[in-house]
């Protein structure tokens, strides 16, 4: 005699199986963590802003000011525009530096190197990743410097130095995202390409790199900011004065210099304290905008 069925009632009202409960546990756990990452996001962005505005709501310091190139906070003159070019220009410097040797270094890894030389390029390129921002500027010090120095006179120090140690720093970033970028192009394009004719060099200049510019694009920018955003090796290289960075071999000053060097002795709810809270929202602004423009490339990559 056939089973008679129950009720499809009887059926909800049983307790849900193991593996939907932990699917909903993970629903929940995956909603608290991103609502956590959103709230303190959101909190930065309002204690930033918050304390970076207040001298210009207050009417302390003027736009004018703020935005010029008189720096003496003895005489309570706080104009950043001296810094604000300097992070600017070592940060482009080093992209355009760097842009080309981890695009060619990436190129050679995928489509020339053999198998032998990418298990030790990888593994190098993975290690420079990972070495403290600490000791590049301790060798741009030991290094560099130096060299700089006996060569072209002067202190050693500035732009030229900054320029070179950030240009290494960044590097491993641009051919990582390089080489992966590059794998992720389909096999059968090369084949294709070679079938036609083409040679290795035209495969790569004319498809490879047209295919793959929004994505190497990408790295660059990455690239830019971490060297925006860098402090230490930066600081340790620059020289750090109030200079125009008009001049390689002048000794300049960057955001997070000024902010790393003057924070610690400055008093809280002053002026000149406020002034480096203005700072440190120059520098949110500028690490937004890099995250806009690397989003604008990635969403052109998907679109082409």
């Amino acid at each position: 005699m056939a089973e008679q069925k129950r009720p499809l009632s009887e059926d909800l009202k049983k307790p849900l199986p193991k593996i939907l409960q932990a699917e909903r546990r993970g629903r929940v756990l995956t909603y608290v963590s991103s609502w956590v990452l959103l709230l303190i996001l959101f909190s930065l962005l309002i204690f930033i802003t918050s304390k970076g505005a207040a001298p210009f709501i207050s009417g302390e310091v003027s736009f004018a000011e703020f935005f010029s190139t008189k720096w003496n906070p003895g005489e309570n003159s706080y104009g950043a525009l001296s810094f604000i070019l300097g992070s600017l220009i070592v940060s482009v410097c080093a992209a355009i530096v760097s842009a080309p040797l981890g695009i060619g270094a990436a190129i050679f890894m995928t489509e020339i190197a053999p198998k032998w030389g990418r298990k030790i390029l990888q593994p190098a390129t993975e290690i420079l990743v990972g070495i403290p921002s600490v000791v590049y500027g301790f060798v741009g010090l030991t290094v560099v410097v130096p060299f700089i120095r006996e060569q072209f006179g002067g202190l050693g120090f500035g732009l030229l130095a900054g320029v070179i140690v950030l240009s290494i720093m960044i590097l491993p970033t641009i051919v990582s995202i390089s080489v992966d970028t590059l794998q992720s192009i389909p096999r059968h394009l090369r084949e294709g390409s070679y079938a036609l004719g083409a040679t290795r060099w035209q495969t790569i200049s004319r498809l490879l790199l047209r295919t793959s510019l929004p994505g190497l694009m990408t790295g660059v920018v990455l690239g830019m900011a971490r060297a925006f955003g860098e402090a230490l090796a930066v600081q340790m290289v620059i020289g750090n004065s109030p200079n125009l960075p008009f001049n390689l071999l002048t000794p300049i000053s960057t955001l997070t210099s000024i902010i790393t060097l003057n924070m610690g002795n400055t008093v809280q709810g002053s002026t000149y304290n406020s002034i480096l809270w203005s700072m440190a929202l120059i520098l949110l602004l500028m690490t937004l905008l890099f995250v806009v423009l690397i989003r604008w490339i990635t969403k052109r990559r998907e679109q082409s």
